[in-house]
């Protein structure tokens, strides 16, 4: 008997990542013979990773696919998308904002106000580069430290992504603008945060079978849902299991399953108009393992 191929996956340490990796982490379904080296590290740690083509198989945010095309292709399972909600920008208050301001209004009283970010290459970061242009001061901040960086006071405005979006309220925040509205009202479209990506080198036969494999996971916690909420649960920062569950729902879902068309669209059109601005080094053509 040949012994199975093992193939290092990266992945971030958060709830709804967990829940799509359980039945492959906990042998739930079949691999067909293959090992994962499963690896947890933030999302922007993934991202550098990733334009060295250190890992086979990892997390990246969308933004970041336009750095590493020529060495990864997309899986078409394992999507994050904003469907009307998304990274948001946060303060510890709105003092001189009104409750219904507008964009234009906000981006006049971002003016000058430096904003702690979770990673330059992280899709939110690209979203708030589209909102607001490229002048604008930041400073990057693990995505875990940000809301102790606003509160403090060394950056009056924060963008946060992960379950920040269901407790900055609750933490004492007040919400500037979320993203994912933003893009739906401009776009109709989910905003298109994170995806799974495959080394080009590994043969395409493999990339089709590993493909199907993390489309089976996702399906076997979606059918399983319970189990691969507490299976997640130790990754749940300062969540209850309900609030895990609605953030785990936000983030895996049928775009999870596959883009689908409108996914797609949205992948396109976001670094469309990043590529447009100058916000990334070149247009990007998208390819999917088939």
């Amino acid at each position: 008997m040949s012994t199975p191929e093992t193939f290092t996956l990266g992945h971030s340490p958060d709830p709804d990542d967990a829940f799509m990796f359980y039945a492959m982490a906990e042998g739930k379904i079949d691999t067909h013979g293959y090992q994962f080296q499963h690896i947890l590290q933030d999302i922007q740690t993934l991202n550098e990773r990733a334009t060295r083509g250190e890992l086979h198989i990892t997390a990246i945010s969308i933004h970041a696919y336009a750095y590493v095309m020529d060495q990864y292709a997309l899986l078409p399972s394992g999507a994050s998308m904003g469907d009307g909600y998304g990274p948001m920008l946060i303060a510890n208050g709105r003092e001189g904002l009104a409750d219904n301001a507008t964009d234009d209004e906000i981006k006049a009283w971002l003016k000058g106000k430096r904003i702690a970010v979770p990673g330059k290459m992280t899709s939110a970061y690209l979203a708030l580069q589209l909102f607001l242009g490229k002048d604008f001061e930041s400073v990057v901040v693990p995505f875990d430290e940000i809301f102790n960086h606003v509160r403090s006071g060394e950056s009056p405005v924060g963008l946060i992504i992960h379950e920040g979006q269901l407790t900055y309220e609750r933490d004492g925040f007040k919400l500037i603008r979320d993203f994912g509205q933003w893009w739906k009202d401009a776009t109709g479209l989910p905003l298109p945060l994170g995806g799974n990506v495959i080394r080009k080198d590994i043969p395409p036969a493999q990339r089709k079978e590993i493909a199907d494999i993390l489309e089976a996971s996702i399906r076997y916690g979606l059918e399983h849902r319970a189990a691969g909420v507490a299976h997640a649960m130790p990754l749940a920062r300062d969540m209850d299991t309900p609030l895990a569950d609605e953030f785990i729902g936000m983030y895996v879902n049928d775009y999870t399953l596959d883009y689908g068309d409108s996914g797609r669209k949205a992948i396109e059109l976001f670094l469309k108009r990043a590529a447009d601005a100058g916000l990334i080094p070149a247009p990007v053509e998208l390819e999917f393992v088939k």
